[in-house]
């Protein structure tokens, strides 16, 4: 079993409302092999929402709101998941301040990216967890 991320999964969930399916992960949830979350939702933001990155160590929306205990939750409710259902990998969409692996946006809406993990991909790696990136 896996995580994955359910804007992936075809489920419209992003901030923007829509989704971003990946045929591979839609095809893992049909097949009963991979679990899909949205940690946003998960931490009670609602859909669709503004854009959030983060900055300076805190996840802000485009109206400088402090959104970081929202996608602390989330990210606390995935882990949860994964662990009662036995994941050791997660799928997660590329560039989210939740999901995003290896490159996030840099805080200041400008689309440029930096090094570095969503609060959600982060956790699960803390804990064990493989996660891979996907556009």
């Amino acid at each position: 079993m896996m995580i994955v991320s359910a804007c992936l999964a075809g489920f419209p969930c992003r901030y923007d409302g829509k989704s971003k399916p990946c045929a591979e992960v839609v095809e893992l949830v049909k097949a009963g092999k991979a679990i899909p979350v949205c940690p946003e939702q998960l931490g009670g933001l609602p859909t669709p929402r503004p854009p959030c990155e983060i900055l300076a160590g805190r996840v802000v929306d485009r109206n400088g709101t402090d959104r970081t205990e929202s996608f602390q939750q989330g990210a606390q409710a995935v882990l949860a998941l994964a662990q009662t259902y036995g994941a050791t990998q997660a799928l997660l969409q590329n560039r989210s301040p939740s999901c995003g692996t290896g490159w996030i946006y840099d805080g200041t809406f400008s689309k440029t990216l930096i090094a570095g993990d969503g609060i959600t991909a982060r956790l699960l790696q803390e804990n064990g967890i493989q996660v891979i990136g996907i556009e």
